[in-house]
């Protein structure tokens, strides 16, 4: 399955001591990027999350936010003797510096009770923390293979056209290279009449064998494209078998890494179908090939550009 770099994902994790919601947010990058916005609360969660998510994933700008917030506890409604002798002992000490302080009401002092909240236990958090990003790495990851398939789909689409391209070419090389034949038919004979007005009487039969032989070279370099055209179909038949058969095929290989080399490789095969292109228009020798160049490196940036989102 082909998977984009572009998705979104969120979990959350009910614990009786409170809750933890991860949300993960995934763009397109050339490395694996995971940058995190943690409270100070759950820093401690922070690597073993960032092990997870690097298992998961092998490319993608990934942007992890966590919140958390504690169960609620009942309102204390009685003050302990310990409690009393620390505000006690904590006011003294404030009065040594300002001897004009009041002591706290009744109801300050049970709202400051009730605002007290136990240390955070880090392996029960760090659990529920594990617990949220699992849940929104498995969304994350649904959402990537969507987007990734919805690509491969608009990439096929897209090379189906690059080979009806090709294949109109190549029905029309026959008509173009005899019309071709006949334009150097006669610019032979120009050239000729140019550099022997008086007739062929003084040239050598080798003289004239050469220059044939010359503008012929030139007439085979500049109208051969069947190489040009069968690398790109060699370079569709590729592209089809990356986006349907290569990711299933390289995951059961082991070390491999399938996950991140294929939209790599398909950058790699861009630029190749490109070169084709480019040279297809420098040797166009009519104004239709002309067309289906820039027809086909329009379209081969089409797939380039939606590549670019292939992890």
């Amino acid at each position: 399955m082909i998977n984009s770099m572009t998705a979104f994902g969120s979990g959350k994790s009910e614990q009786s001591f409170g809750s933890v919601t991860v949300e993960l947010r995934s763009v397109n990058s050339r490395f694996l990027d995971i940058q995190f916005r943690l409270p100070d609360e759950l820093r401690m969660a922070e690597q073993p999350m960032k092990e997870r998510i690097s298992i998961a994933l092998s490319r993608g700008k990934i942007d992890v936010r966590a919140h958390f917030s504690r169960a609620q506890t009942t309102v204390q409604t009685e003050i302990s003797e310990d409690a009393l002798l620390l505000v006690s002992k904590q006011l003294a000490q404030v009065r040594k510096v300002l001897p004009e302080t009041a002591s706290p009401s009744l109801s300050e002092m049970l709202s400051w009770m009730s605002a007290q909240h136990p240390p955070i236990d880090p392996v029960l958090w760090m659990g529920a923390c594990q617990e949220a990003l699992a849940e929104a790495l498995s969304e994350l990851l649904s959402g990537r293979q969507r987007e990734g398939h919805r690509l491969s789909l608009a990439m096929l689409d897209t090379a189906t056209q690059i080979a009806e391209i090709v294949a109109a070419i190549e029905q029309q090389m026959p008509l173009l290279i005899a019309t071709q034949k006949e334009r150097l038919a006669q610019k032979l004979r120009e050239t000729l009449q140019n550099a022997f007005p008086s007739g062929f009487s003084h040239i050598s039969g080798p003289e004239l064998t050469e220059r044939l032989a010359s503008e012929s070279s030139l007439f085979a370099l500049r109208i051969d494209v069947a190489e040009e055209l069968t690398r790109l179909k060699s370079h569709l038949t590729e592209l089809e078998f990356l986006l349907k058969e290569a990711p299933e095929s390289a995951g059961k290989q082991k070390g491999l890494g399938a996950r991140g080399s294929i939209g790599k490789r398909l950058d790699f095969l861009f630029q190749e179908m490109n070169r084709e292109a480019n040279t297809l228009g420098s040797k166009a020798g009519s104004l239709e090939m002309s067309k289906a160049a820039i027809d086909l490196k329009l379209l081969i940036e089409q797939m380039k550009e939606q590549a670019m989102n292939i992890e």
